[in-house]
């Protein structure tokens, strides 16, 4: 921003007549100039909701007074009212005050801040002007406003409200993978399937699998494992050699059964796996647990102290004579193949998810109506189906926060808030927390909006873009560029320039690919912080050509105050 030399316009200049007035300080006033006093910026620029200004300069040495003291008040006026600064004094080394003392034979270097509450009305037409009185003992003098500086610029007041609320994601899966198992018993010592294990109800559900899988395009098995074991108490090759020979007879149920469907797998090695495990110690020790047998862990600690697996089996037989629930029960049951046939079930495509979702949506899954919902870009259709969402999974916040996303891209935000509550009621997470967010930035409530930002970061990029519009409205554009650096915006380009990056400005605005009336106004701006007068004029025509009102606004722009004689618009 650039910065003047207040000159004879300053506050010391009136600060030396004032003491001259009061007699024998002439002196002063001839060497006013020496101060080397500059006000910046100038003109003045909004940041966050306050205009600040900074004087800056140096008292010579033997310059100021001994008995005299000043008072002096920025003031800046405007149509309609005025806003004072803080009023700053200074006093020579005998002054009767208790203002910053200047020492006469060394001088001293001052620095001036203070800031005002911004007001619509000091837009471009408000005038900074200094406001002193003097004293010297008892003499006393004032003088008539002396205007310093004219307008501020309120570029920042540029920012787009292009909030990004996050529509909740559906984990809709076309293919659906599936296991049904069944388990086929066998005898002692045996690999044969008896009959009546083909009567059980596991293997009757298997079968009836296979069939459906024949008869529906959308069901695909797509192998089959057999786990198949043998009990302890066996001789150790015999049970290796009876799990194997059990898997493979299990397995072959369910291969006579594919083929009376006429389902022929490519590759019948690959689809059909045996796994034989040999014998089962560890489904032993999990049925002795689960027993109701009394000694069961006195058992368990003898036969575990056997590392021999021989006298280990011959121990088990042993025992189960004097303990038969282990004959009757136990051993039997781990004599055993575990089938596993493996499924996919295909869901609806995506013109049956369509028709259904406006017909039928009743019978379709929570997932399939978020994921019919993106199938088209009505808003209405898509309104529709996500209210049938919440209608039939109300404990679901997805569809509830969907709701109020197309509420706000509606525009009727006090709808969207609503559902965007309620959606937060039936779950606490980051994606509605963001979108309350974004209401309360745009009801002027930031920091509740950087509150639910900040719980919210866990929900992607937008909460991160959208903290740094609230930081662009505080003032904190170093803080708006580390959050939004990931998207190329008029907004982000507007942060860089408010931060002193012009150049980073161009490229970012450039690589947005926005063509609009006030991308074009911004791009202006940025020429003129470059000093390229070319491109002023050039994007002022391009901006006013798209928005015709934005000639008068550009008429009375500081930020074109250097360039306004080249205008021919």
């Amino acid at each position: 921003m650039k910065t003047t030399s207040l000159k004879v316009y300053t506050l010391f200049t009136v600060i030396g007549l004032v003491l001259a007035s009061c007699g024998g300080l002439g002196k002063m006033e001839k060497h006013i100039e020496e101060l080397n006093a500059k006000a910046e910026p100038e003109p003045l620029i909004v940041r966050g909701d306050s205009v600040e200004v900074t004087i800056t300069g140096k008292f010579p040495e033997k310059y100021f007074h001994k008995k005299v003291a000043v008072e002096a008040t920025p003031v800046l006026t405007y149509e309609g009212g005025e806003s004072a600064f803080e009023m700053k004094g200074y006093q020579g080394e005998d002054a009767a005050a208790n203002f910053e003392v200047i020492p006469y034979e060394t001088g001293k270097s001052f620095s001036y801040t203070d800031k005002v509450a911004y007001d619509p009305a000091m837009e471009n037409a408000a005038t900074l002007e200094l406001r002193l009185s003097g004293t010297k003992g008892s003499q006393s003098a004032s003088f008539d406003p002396l205007p310093v500086g004219t307008g501020v610029i309120t570029t920042p007041y540029l920012m787009m409200s292009d909030d990004k609320p996050i529509m909740a994601t559906d984990n809709f899966q076309r293919i659906l993978s599936f296991t049904q198992e069944a388990i086929v018993n066998y005898s002692y010592n045996s690999s044969n399937v008896a009959s009546a294990e083909l009567r059980d109800q596991d293997i009757k559900d298997a079968k009836a699998l296979i069939a459906l899988a024949a008869s529906a395009d959308s069901v695909v098995i797509t192998g089959t494992n057999v786990e198949a074991y043998a009990s302890p108490e066996g001789e150790i090759s015999l049970n290796e050699d009876l799990a194997q020979e059990r898997a493979e007879s299990a397995n072959a149920i369910f291969m006579s059964e594919m083929k009376k469907m006429k389902i022929s797998p490519e590759n019948a090695d690959a689809f059909f796996v045996n796994t034989p495990k040999g014998e089962d110690w560890d489904g032993f020790k999990e049925l002795m647990q689960a027993s109701e047998i009394e000694d069961k862990n006195l058992i368990l600690r003898v036969l575990e102290m056997y590392t021999d697996k021989t006298k280990r089996e011959q121990e088990i037989k042993n025992i189960a004579k004097t303990y038969k629930e282990i004959e009757k029960e136990i051993l039997p049951s781990l004599r055993r193949s575990v089938v596993s046939i493996n499924y996919n079930i295909e869901g609806y495509t995506d013109e049956e998810l369509m028709v259904l979702s406006k017909s039928n949506p009743d019978i379709l899954t929570v997932e399939e109506l978020l994921f019919a919902a993106t199938l088209t870009d009505n808003t209405d259709e898509q309104l529709a189906i996500y209210m049938a969402a919440e209608r039939n999974f109300p404990g679901d916040y997805r569809a509830i926060n969907n709701i109020g996303g197309i509420y706000f891209m509606q525009n009727k935000m006090n709808d969207a808030k609503a559902k965007f509550q309620k959606a937060l009621e039936v779950e606490r997470n980051p994606v509605t927390l963001n979108n309350l967010g974004i209401i309360a930035r745009l009801e002027g409530d930031r920091q509740q909006a950087l509150d639910h930002f900040a719980e919210a970061m866990s929900a992607g990029n937008e909460v991160k873009y959208n903290k740094g519009l609230v930081q662009i409205q505080n003032g904190d554009y170093a803080g708006a560029i580390s959050n939004m650096g990931g998207m190329n915006t008029f907004n982000l380009a507007l942060a860089k320039v408010l931060n002193g990056d012009s150049n980073g400005a161009k490229t970012t605005l450039e690589n947005s690919g926005d063509d609009s009336a006030m991308a074009h106004y911004l791009h202006a701006i940025i020429a003129a912080r470059l000093n390229n007068s070319t491109d002023v004029i050039s994007h002022l025509g391009k901006a006013i050509e798209k928005d015709g009102s934005l000639k008068e606004k550009a008429m009375n722009d500081l930020e074109f105050r250097n360039f306004k004689d080249s205008f021919n618009f």
